[in-house]
């Protein structure tokens, strides 16, 4: 009786050590997820069911004879666009994700110029957001004649520009062009939240625009 209680006793401790060794060797938890998965958030709604304009959710400022334009790509925002411009924005930034990793921030940015033979210099433009001046780290024309640098009268180049930085879309983006900026995102942002609250509804409505075009 003794040696089967002995025997016992060294079953049980060898138990013991085994489940404690396969608790070291467990695998570590897995890294939280990228930025780009994180943005699968509750304020992205169905694609192709918003009804704003471009120039809705675009930051515009003028710099002598230039006009600036900035328009984000983050599809939190371009999906509350009409179809057709939702189409063409999301496509734009699939074409460029050989340019821009998935965790790197997107914005459409043109020049137009009011006179002609106007210089622009493409490395000026910059995004102010929570505290940091924000620069390019790559820059991919979207016009054959960006490379130029300089417009003619009436005359637009556009390109996308990669932003290394995390942007929250929720909290104020300033676009900076020399001494000009555009910082009017806080009436943008509260436009996104009404188109936002109306897509949702309109899912909630069978009537209501819901069948996917």
């Amino acid at each position: 009786m003794r040696t089967m209680a002995v025997g016992t006793g060294f079953l049980a401790l060898f138990a013991l050590l085994g489940c404690t060794a396969s608790s070291v060797d467990t695998p570590p938890a897995p890294p939280p997820r990228d930025t780009a998965d994180a943005r699968e958030r509750s304020d992205l709604v169905p694609p192709r069911r918003g009804t704003l304009r471009q120039e809705e959710v675009t930051l515009s400022l003028r710099s002598g004879p230039l006009l600036v334009k900035a328009t984000p790509l983050e599809e939190s925002v371009i999906r509350l666009l009409a179809p057709d411009t939702y189409d063409r924005l999301h496509a734009l930034a699939q074409s460029q994700r050989s340019l821009a990793r998935p965790e790197r921030e997107l914005f459409l940015v043109s020049f137009f110029s009011y006179e002609p033979n106007v210089p622009f210099t493409p490395e000026d433009l910059q995004i102010v957001h929570r505290g940091q001046i924000l620069r390019a780290v790559a820059v991919q024309p979207v016009t054959s004649g960006f490379g130029r640098q300089r417009l003619q009268q009436q005359e637009t180049q556009s390109a996308v520009y990669a932003f290394e930085e995390s942007i929250n879309y929720d909290l104020p983006i300033v676009v900076r062009y020399g001494l000009q900026e555009a910082g009017d995102w806080l009436s943008i942002l509260q436009r996104l939240e009404r188109e936002r609250s109306r897509v949702r509804a309109r899912g909630r409505h069978p009537d209501g625009m819901t069948s996917e075009l």
